[in-house]
């Protein structure tokens, strides 16, 4: 079922629990866990509010989560603090007993939104004219499990933000030329690291369906959707230059779906666990300015009280999507579970290429 259709069928959050209090809520919270047991699992994104991570019994980006949701064999009940694609990933690797849920189904991702089914299909079309079978697909694992299928049934694998510059490489030695899905930051970050020259990169348009390049198409390399984090992307060259002006002794961390000229600019880059390692690790008194989600920054700025930590961009809000997953919304989905409310199910004829994409990926990295 597409994001459309989920949300078409998508039951509203019942106005009891906007009235509640938090300490309501988290009791409630508190007596499921108590009843379930092992047969509930919680895990829990870095970008969720204190007021659901609390309750995680796991945190971590989405891949692991998933892959933890798939360990944890007793757990009946996945309910995924995150976004749409996430507990996608999360109902292909569990098995036919696990059932996972999306406390609001109104939280995707416009990153994954970006590219969508038709819209690749007939891409692929006109890029297999233009440049023959020498193209292998590449998403991003934030993408919809229809994009992970299509890139799994034409012989690519999923990459994560740490694992991208191995995969690539992989590509690479499989195919002349890269299709990279949707995130063109992440895309032209990693090739251009790997020695991909820019001029050797393109960008497909999916709103015109077209190819934007100047100079001499033979010589494209990397094809990047024209897709982008709507968090990441307003991380600025002004942000970095401001930063510079008023702490000189300040050290800036961005992830790689920032655009290419802040990377460039920034003294590291990484994903969201290399920053999180990075900031733990860091000796205390330093400082350092982060380009990444505002909900994790000041996770990271309450929980790192012998450092010095501010966002790269003093203006940043959280992300909106995953802020849709709050505490009313986990109550609401833990006293339905039995109700079938808010369930992600992926049809298994895009599971299994989905999968394959996948486990292409967890085998050569």
């Amino acid at each position: 079922m597409n994001i459309l259709a989920t949300l078409q069928k998508t039951i509203m959050i019942p106005e009891k629990y906007k009235q509640m209090s938090r300490e309501e809520l988290e009791a409630r919270v508190m007596e499921v866990k108590k009843q379930l047991g092992s047969r509930l699992f919680i895990p829990g994104h870095h970008y969720q509010k204190d007021e659901v991570i609390q309750f995680a019994d796991a945190t971590g980006d989405s891949l692991k989560l998933a892959q933890l949701s798939a360990e944890n064999t007793y757990a009946e009940y996945i309910v995924f603090c995150g976004v749409h694609f996430m507990a996608e990933t999360a109902d292909i690797l569990t098995a036919e007993n696990q059932t996972v849920f999306l406390p609001d189904m109104r939280a995707g991702c416009s990153m994954a939104d970006m590219a969508d089914i038709m819209q690749t299909e007939k891409a692929w079309g006109k890029l297999q004219e233009i440049f023959g079978d020498t193209i292998l697909p590449l998403t991003y694992v934030n993408s919809t499990a229809a994009i992970k299928a299509f890139v799994g049934a034409n012989g690519g694998a999923t990459v994560t933000s740490s694992n991208a510059e191995t995969m690539v490489k992989w590509a690479f030695k499989k195919k002349e030329r890269i299709l990279f899905l949707p995130d063109q930051h992440l895309g032209r970050n990693t090739a251009a690291d790997l020695g991909v020259g820019l001029d050797d990169m393109a960008i497909w348009n999916p709103i015109t369906n077209s190819l934007e390049h100047e100079g001499d198409v033979s010589k494209i390399k990397v094809i990047l959707w024209k897709g982008h984090c709507s968090v990441h992307e307003n991380f600025t060259v002004q942000n970095v230059m401001d930063t510079r002006s008023q702490y000189p002794n300040m050290k800036i961390i961005v992830h790689p779906e920032c655009r290419r000229e802040v990377v460039e600019l920034a003294d590291m880059a990484g994903s969201t666990s290399y920053i999180i390692n990075a900031i733990e690790t860091a000796e205390p008194g330093s400082a350092w300015a982060i380009g990444t989600e505002m909900n994790l920054v000041n996770r990271l700025i309450k929980n790192q009280l012998n450092k010095h930590i501010i966002s790269l961009n003093p203006h940043m809000c959280p992300c909106l999507t995953m802020n849709r997953i709050d505490l009313p919304h986990l109550v609401w989905s833990l006293d339905t579970l039995e109700d079938e409310n808010n369930i992600i199910k992926v049809s298994p004829e895009i599971a299994v290429n989905a999968k394959l994409a996948l486990e292409r990926m967890l085998a050569n990295s």
